[in-house]
């Protein structure tokens, strides 16, 4: 038995873990010290919000050289279900055998995935939710000089216009160009945005819009919008205006929803399925669970609720596993507590946005500031101590903000 288990091993699961270890240490009176473990399949943290990127096979980190060090241990397997009432969890291993986990205190951190539709030639949709589909797509470009000439070989349709939406789209013009140029096709590079509302990027705020479109604009990147997919094949994309797009690759963005375990938690849910919190994160009526990051439809400033990104996953993370072990020690719950609300849209080569607050109001800077702070976000922030226990645990303070200067540019 464990005294915490955490499932997932993202960005709220690694954090999560990290932060019961710090208080269970900074608790520990005799030789038996408590246990964490963190159950995932996978070895490795994925950078999720790089996954728009090139080479996306590298945007990952080891868990075991993160989290090793401070002494949680990885139970590599999926969890498959929870019971609550006996606090256990069935987790399944790579080879198929099935095992019962015991635990005093759960954080459930299974993270979301995208909705795929439902239409006809579905499965040559590609994503950029998990590792192993962004390595597709990038094999996919790769691919694309062997497969055989005609109209589209260099066409992209990207679905959905928010944030993931925007940024692959972006980032697609260069890497497409990067791949036609040896055959002198850089020319021939198309991508094209498709959005059912009306407007292109209607929730990232008013005042990024026009940023948005110009770069858009510099870029090349033709618009759809009030527009979606009714279907694709091979060489082609259908949309519902009747219309067709010669393309070999498409890209779909659109809607996220809980991971499907949050169902097996007796308590209330969202719209997306994430499962209702009290101050603590502590799931509403379901004793000794607790939820963070994508999973958890807490309390942010201002009455909202938070969204499902690493912003919010990380110190979600924190409090989560802090709870969970001070629920153990008998010490008090602390309340989570978001920090500003904020973000930063990459645009590929033409630069990137940055707005702050929940009515997005842009933040000025010098040119390239924004840039320079996606990249900091990006290559620095978001990534955790390697092969360092005391830093690892620093950063584990539910009070402690990952968040730091912004960069101005050279």
């Amino acid at each position: 038995m464990f005294d915490v288990l955490v499932l997932g091993g993202g960005f709220a699961g690694l954090w999560s873990a990290a932060a019961a270890t710090r208080l269970l240490r900074a608790h520990e009176t005799g030789p038996a010290a408590h246990s964490v473990a963190l159950l995932t399949p996978h070895p490795d943290l994925v950078l999720r919000p790089r996954l728009y990127q090139a080479d996306p096979a590298r945007l990952r980190v080891p868990l075991d050289r993160v989290l090793g060090p401070v002494g949680v241990r990885r139970v590599a397997a999926t969890a498959t279900a929870v019971d609550t009432a006996r606090r256990r969890v069935t987790a399944t291993a790579a080879d198929g055998s099935r095992t019962e986990v015991a635990y005093r205190r759960l954080v459930l951190a299974t993270g979301s995935a995208v909705v795929r539709p439902e239409l006809p030639g579905a499965a040559l949709l590609h994503d950029i939710d998990t590792l192993p589909a962004a390595v597709r797509l990038e094999e996919h470009l790769r691919a694309l000089p062997e497969a055989p000439d005609g109209p589209g070989r260099w066409t992209a349709v990207v679905v959905g216009a928010g944030f993931t939406g925007l940024e692959i789209a972006t980032e697609l013009v260069g890497r497409l160009r990067a791949t036609a140029a040896p055959y002198g096709a850089a020319d021939e590079v198309r991508v094209v945005l498709v959005e059912r509302a009306e407007v292109i990027g209607a929730g990232l705020g008013a005042a990024a819009r026009p940023v948005i479109t110009r770069a858009l604009d510099e870029l090349g990147i033709e618009r759809r919008p009030g527009t979606t997919v009714t279907g694709l094949d091979e060489r082609a994309v259908r949309l519902s205006d009747g219309s067709a797009l010669p393309a070999r690759t498409a890209v779909w963005t659109a809607g996220m929803r809980a991971s499907a375990l949050t169902a097996q938690i007796p308590a209330p849910r969202d719209a997306m399925g994430r499962l209702a919190v009290d101050a603590g994160l502590r799931v509403r009526g379901v004793a000794g669970v607790y939820a963070a990051g994508d999973t958890a439809a807490a309390a942010a400033e201002g009455g909202r609720t938070v969204l499902q990104s690493c912003q919010h996953a990380t110190p979600l993370g924190k409090v989560a596993g802090h709870n969970a072990a001070a629920d153990l020690l008998g010490l008090p719950p602390v309340d989570f507590a978001s920090d500003p609300y904020s973000t930063c849209l990459d645009l590929g080569a033409a630069g990137a946005v940055a707005t702050s607050g929940w009515d997005r109001t842009l933040r000025e800077g010098p040119e390239g500031f924004a840039k320079e702070l996606k990249r900091a976000i990006n290559e620095t922030w978001i990534s955790p101590p390697l092969d360092d226990p005391r830093e690892l645990l620093r950063q584990a303070d539910h009070r402690v903000s990952q968040r730091r200067p912004a960069p101005s540019p050279a």
